[in-house]
């Protein structure tokens, strides 16, 4: 093999391994065990940041979340305030399936998100229609939440567009206290 063709092997390898993801399955035996109904259920606060690609943030906010279930089904009302005095509104119902699968769907969500937990971890994809100067724009999140001691569950989400990276979303979810 000459050089070249090793370099070029070498090269391959590595830019392969560098687009891999993490699975959620790395994370099964990881402890807390998340159960993702009831953390979610009763009241939940929640704060966050958007940062664009370049890692500037360009926006804070709160989110009270309100979590009800109905049998296999979680209801999320969260109700967002932005640093800027803007509010919205976002209702998740999302379902149970078989094998720490989820489905989910939202006033803004386009098709149906998809879920899956294991251990700690929980990973939730989907796409947004997010509001953009005078229009909107499809945004899709890949977005993971990792259960830590105390009811505190962090959450990072990719946020892409046509595949390139728009920027990434921060945040803490704290349980209310009784």
């Amino acid at each position: 093999m000459s050089i070249r063709n090793y370099l070029l092997a070498i090269c391959s390898v590595m830019l392969l391994a560098g687009c891999s993801s993490p699975k959620v399955q790395d994370y099964a035996h990881t402890e807390p065990k998340l159960d993702l109904f009831n953390y979610f259920a009763g009241e939940t606060q929640a704060y966050g940041q958007f940062q664009d690609r370049s890692g500037a943030v360009k926006r804070r906010f709160t989110v009270d979340i309100t979590g009800t279930i109905e049998g296999d089904v979680l209801t999320l009302d969260e109700r967002f305030l932005y640093d800027d005095g803007e509010k919205e509104q976002r209702v998740w119902v999302i379902k149970r399936l078989a094998n720490n699968q989820y489905s989910g769907t939202a006033g803004d969500v386009i098709g149906e998100a998809k879920g899956h937990s294991a251990g700690s971890v929980f990973n939730w994809r989907y796409t947004l229609d997010l509001p953009y100067k005078d229009s909107s724009i499809h945004v899709k999140f890949d977005d993971w939440m990792f259960l830590q001691a105390d009811g505190v569950m962090l959450n990072r989400a990719q946020v892409t567009k046509w595949g390139f990276n728009v920027g990434e979303v921060t945040l803490f979810f704290s349980k209310a206290q009784p």
